[in-house]
């Protein structure tokens, strides 16, 4: 499907669409959608497998707030399928590419949820210009492995094990093999200073599936992810116990209001 979008309406930053379209980005068609207006333009990247549904509870009071821009990467939603392997920094370069198809020439916010995290973090550190602040809900990270580990090594290592075995099976060896199975971990590159928030889950469960379930590892996660979003001058931690994975369906009025304090942050 050939997109052509109206360049007055793209330089005036009054961005709209009816639905969602496709766009080619490089060999693959991407399936996206605009709404709102406004100054601002928030690009969505969803979890590890979502498409465009992954921000239903939130996409349209975002765009109340400003321009936002939702899409499924290749392999999810309508998007091309794809079976060769992408690593979160082949997932960052189509990102890249997308805003660049869509004429967006001034810096957005990146919004972005579980395996979307590895993507943000690889995105900001290899295209600044792109990016002027960082919103993550409850990312994901390499050092997963690393707290389960340390909770019980031996129990830790199979259940990681089975884990790996499971996402393969369901065709999700992409996102999580990406990330869990570096070792020893790369140097990555720094992310320029910009306003940072990380919404993390601290909530305990009562019949943990797992040991990054539980309470000892709910309040690990919490730790590492204040620590690394600490490390940014105008950087902020959210712990929240009444979200699970899911913050943007568990507590929507948060991440709204997370989202407006950075862009007025990015706005000074």
């Amino acid at each position: 499907m050939k997109f052509i979008l109206s360049c007055c309406a793209l330089f005036s930053f009054t961005l709209s669409a009816a639905g969602s379209q496709l766009v080619k980005v490089k060999d693959v068609e991407l399936e996206y959608e605009i709404a709102g207006t406004g100054k601002t333009i928030v690009l969505l990247e969803g979890g590890g497998g979502a498409g465009l549904s992954d921000w239903k509870p939130v996409f349209q009071q975002m765009a109340q707030l400003t321009t936002v821009i939702r899409y499924s990467r290749a392999g999810n939603g309508n998007s091309t399928a794809i079976k060769r392997h992408f690593t979160s920094r082949d997932y960052a370069d189509y990102a890249s590419e997308l805003l660049i198809k869509l004429n967006i020439k001034t810096p957005v916010i990146l919004v972005a949820h579980s395996y979307g995290g590895s993507i943000a973090r690889d995105f900001a550190a290899a295209y600044p210009t792109q990016i002027k602040a960082l919103l993550m809900l409850d990312p994901s990270s390499e050092h997963d492995v690393d707290i389960i580990r340390a909770i019980n090594l031996e129990q830790g290592n199979r259940e990681i094990a089975q884990i790996k075995l499971d996402d393969m099976a369901n065709g999700m060896s992409n996102q999580y093999l990406d990330f869990w199975s570096k070792r020893p971990l790369p140097d990555y590159p720094l992310i320029q200073d910009m306003p940072v928030t990380v919404i993390a889950s601290v909530k305990t469960h009562k019949k943990p599936a797992n040991l990054f379930f539980t309470d000892q590892a709910r309040r690990m996660w919490g730790e590492m992810w204040q620590q690394w979003a600490t490390s940014f001058p105008q950087g902020r931690a959210v712990l929240t116990k009444k979200s699970g994975h899911y913050v943007q369906f568990d507590e929507p009025e948060l991440v709204l209001s997370e989202l407006k304090l950075l862009i007025e942050k990015s706005a000074r």
